[in-house]
């Protein structure tokens, strides 16, 4: 680890963590929100941004995924930043792309609170959070006010966008909501990711099965292309989030559909709905609803991560349980092109993000 990425990650644990942790009585779901309040403020004064980029250092090891080109290899993960608010402040902190949402094609307030639940002793969070965001108009007019294009960089980095599907919209009606969001949204995003493995949104998760994932991935590239006939990049790339909870013959069904619908990459994975792993201390948050990250999805997520590069050739962004440098490093040997953050962030702060930008390219994603 560099000297860089020791300081930061010193300072973090041993200050700033803290006082987040205990403030708004530990309430999780408070202090993320405070966090993206700041995290504008400061994304908002060129001045801040260009002393942040100064402590953090910049992103390294570019690759082109998709023919979108990212300046560095570590991103941040879809739910750290529903709504996009934070996006002027994520290459300040040494993020190569950040990808923005979930968002869904109608604003909704998600599940109800308490949902999202620290696990301290296992590195861990639960959440069962449910798609609250703006709705993707709303992130369109933020992007637009901002400059945003797509290719432009106008934030620094690439900007990814997650889209997931509206709770109160009908399972035989989601692909309208999906490309509602595409719709709105493509103009402003290098790529988009389709979210069918959230397990907070009831019977989400079921798109994943061959006949619903088919027709929804086709309407959403065909929409692309379409939408692409005054686009001088071309189509934008269509990515794919999957469960680590689907089996190895779920998986194979999952990339051939996603091959056959001209997907151009996979984001593996998702929380999980498993409980494995967890610290004695915190068994007893086991039995909350939600979607499991951290630690104890670690091992699962890179066991997927290398059964698709061994079995598809789609590059795959690896996410979910990357907590140290040397989980970046054992995923990009799985043969990820890219990784993402979200319960690595909150539990390491940025020393993580200059621990993994200082590892040297690997074969796989010079």
């Amino acid at each position: 680890m560099t000297a860089r990425a020791v300081l930061l990650r010193t300072g973090y644990r041993t200050f700033l963590r803290p006082l987040l942790f205990r403030a708004h009585h530990g309430d999780p779901e408070a202090i993320h929100e405070d966090m993206i309040t700041w995290l504008e403020r400061l994304g908002a004064s060129p001045a801040v941004r260009g002393l942040l980029r100064l402590l953090h250092g910049g992103a390294a090891n570019p690759v082109s995924v998709a023919g979108v080109a990212f300046p560095g290899r570590v991103g941040v993960a879809a739910g750290l930043d529903k709504d996009g608010r934070a996006a002027l402040a994520w290459q300040a902190f040494g993020f190569g792309f950040a990808e923005l949402g979930t968002v869904t094609g109608l604003a909704q307030p998600g599940n109800d609170r308490p949902r999202v639940f620290r696990l301290r002793e296992s590195s861990a969070i639960i959440n069962r959070m449910g798609f609250n965001n703006l709705g993707a108009r709303a992130m369109a007019e933020r992007l637009d006010g901002l400059g945003v294009r797509r290719g432009n960089l106008q934030v620094g980095v690439p900007l990814g966008i997650s889209l997931g599907k509206t709770k109160a919209v009908p399972l035989d009606a989601a692909a309208e909501d999906y490309l509602t969001s595409l719709r709105a949204l493509a103009p402003f995003a290098d790529y988009i990711a389709v979210n069918v493995s959230s397990p907070n949104t009831p019977g989400l998760r079921s798109l994943q099965g061959a006949d619903h994932l088919g027709a929804l991935l086709g309407a959403l590239t065909r929409e692309a292309e379409h939408l692409a006939a005054a686009e001088p990049l071309g189509a934008v790339p269509i990515f794919l989030k999957i469960a680590p909870d689907l089996s190895w013959n779920e998986v194979d069904a999952v990339l051939e559909t996603a091959c056959e619908q001209n997907v151009r990459g996979v984001i593996a994975t998702n929380t999980t709905l498993t409980r494995h792993g967890l610290a004695p201390a915190d068994e007893a948050r086991a039995a909350e609803a939600g979607g499991l990250s951290g630690v104890p999805l670690t091992a699962r997520a890179r066991e997927v991560v290398t059964y698709i590069t061994a079995h598809s050739p789609l590059p795959v962004i690896a996410s979910g349980g990357i907590m140290s440098a040397t989980d970046a490093e054992a995923m990009f040997d799985a043969g990820a092109r890219l990784v993402e953050l979200y319960t690595g962030f909150i539990y390491e702060g940025s020393g993580l993000i200059a621990a993994i930008n200082a590892l040297p390219p690997t074969r796989r994603t010079a």
